[in-house]
């Protein structure tokens, strides 16, 4: 049996990894009270107790806001603790999968975003992100595979689905921005595409995964209310204004337009539409 450690089991991927797991692998899942990720000796130790055959590290200091004032703990954990794992999985020859997002991109795009474009990150959080990317490449290029990722809903922890729902249940009317165009991605699916990869002989160095479809954070939020309506998590319907970015301004830049081509992931797992997604996780709510 090959044993799979996974690094940030508080999270939603993490979570999800755990709960799809392979019978041919035994699951250990670390978190913050585990394992010090950004302490090279304490992942050292992990990989010698535990020995690994894969790691799969889907922490990340996710707080896209703080990530602003607070550059140094976003690129501590988002950089610094991803070279160490890096670092660790070459010295014991262990496979490393690392969890990135579309912020790296600057959103001035018109079409999904391919692999291998140009990364411009316009916040700290997607600058730290890319300075992990980086730093993988540097450290452990032929042993990694990084997967990008757009807009993570679960049943576990904070996201857009679970405020929604809240928001839609407290207030009478929200607005929701409808200049930010992407895809939702449920992180069960991402978590099966992960397992699916992991199988994979010479996996590709980069992948993008979202379920399929385009939505904008608006049409995502109008989805959210009809499933919650239709399954009786909400009483009553609210008004959902569309209102621009410039409405909501947030201290990070969040790119306009951020579809990742995921033609690549597709040979390996076929994706499912966001708005049957979002059906399968509102029911489990």
């Amino acid at each position: 049996m090959k044993t799979a450690i996974i690094i940030g089991k508080s999270g939603q991927v993490a979570n999800e990894l755990v709960n799809t797991q392979p019978n041919e692998y035994k699951v250990i899942a670390l978190g913050r009270n585990d394992i010090e990720i950004t302490d090279l000796s304490e992942i050292e130790n992990a990989f010698v107790e535990f020995k690994p055959d894969i790691v799969i590290n889907a922490s990340a200091y996710t707080a896209v806001d703080n990530a602003e004032s607070d550059s140094d703990n976003a690129y501590l954990i988002n950089s610094v603790a991803v070279g160490h794992l890096a670092k660790q999985c070459k010295k014991f020859n262990v496979k490393f999968f690392h969890i990135s997002t579309d912020f790296i991109f600057n959103g001035n795009s018109n079409i999904a975003y391919l692999v291998d474009d140009q990364p411009d990150p316009q916040s700290v959080y997607g600058a730290s992100k890319l300075a992990g990317e980086e730093a993988i490449k540097n450290i452990y290029p032929n042993g990694s595979t990084i997967v990008r990722t757009s807009w993570v809903y679960s049943t576990f922890g904070n996201n857009f689905v679970k405020t929604m729902l809240r928001l839609m249940a407290e207030k009478e009317e929200l607005g929701i921005v409808t200049d930010q165009i992407g895809c939702p991605t449920y992180a069960k699916g991402l978590a099966e595409f992960l397992w699916d990869l992991i199988d994979i002989e010479n996996p590709d160095l980069i992948y993008h995964w979202s379920d399929a479809g385009v939505a904008s954070w608006y049409d995502f939020a109008v989805a959210i209310q009809k499933s919650g309506l239709d399954k009786g998590i909400l009483s009553k319907k609210i008004p959902l204004k569309g209102i621009p970015s410039t409405a909501y301004p947030t201290p990070a830049k969040r790119p306009m337009f951020s579809l990742l081509n995921t033609s690549t992931s597709e040979v390996i797992k076929t994706r499912v539409h966001w708005s049957e997604q979002l059906e399968e996780c509102i029911a489990k709510l």
